[in-house]
């Protein structure tokens, strides 16, 4: 990695603005002051909500009959309904296009965002490109822990695959799972860890 200053002192930043950059992953990362920590990480779980079988069988019914080209008909036809589900499940806050701005270098929307009780989910959606989503998620991870004290995760998804991420605030590493989970095969997987993390009481 080079010691590169990639961010200008007099110029704004979106969290979008990270998506787009050509630099890689852990340069960019670097600018905050984090290191990139990739493996095979476990995460929170907890058992699927009851509606996740049926969720499912629709989603896998669902699949031939429409176009998945934009990154809105993923958002809504397969990431959304996961969300909402885990959320009835667990009784906790969904917010959509929640709206953060920390400083000129960490501001925009995000997609998602789940509150547990010592918890936070931060989830990405994208059409494309699941690196730069990641390195996307990982900035309003890094800006979630300027306001906040929880346990901080984060999920980028293509609807079709997700990935999971944490922020470790004290030893300044962003975990990057190795594991790539795919829906609908492994969507009672995908619950469980959204289940684990919105819903543990830790």
């Amino acid at each position: 990695m080079l010691n590169i200053s990639i961010l200008k002192e007099d110029e704004s930043y979106t969290f979008r603005s990270y998506f787009e950059m050509p630099y890689e992953p852990d340069e960019i990362l670097a600018q905050f002051g984090y290191q990139l920590d990739i493996g095979e990480w476990e995460w929170p779980a907890a058992p699927a909500p009851p509606q996740t079988q049926t969720l499912k069988e629709r989603i896998r019914q669902l699949l031939p009959l429409v176009s998945l080209s934009s990154e809105t008909a993923r958002r809504e036809l397969l990431v959304a309904p996961v969300l909402t589900e885990v959320a009835l499940h667990c009784r906790v806050p969904l917010r959509l296009e929640y709206p953060l701005i920390v400083s000129n270098w960490l501001k925009g929307s995000l997609d998602y965002l789940m509150r547990g009780k010592n918890t936070l989910l931060v989830v990405e959606a994208k059409k494309d490109d699941l690196t730069r989503g990641f390195v996307q998620m990982a900035v309003e991870m890094i800006a979630l822990a300027q306001v906040e004290q929880h346990h901080i995760y984060g999920a980028v998804t293509l609807g079709s695959i997700w990935q999971f991420g944490q922020i470790l605030l004290e030893e300044k590493v962003i975990k990057q799972d190795l594991t790539l989970y795919r829906v609908p095969e492994e969507l009672e997987t995908i619950a469980g860890i959204l289940t684990g993390i919105v819903g543990n009481s830790r």
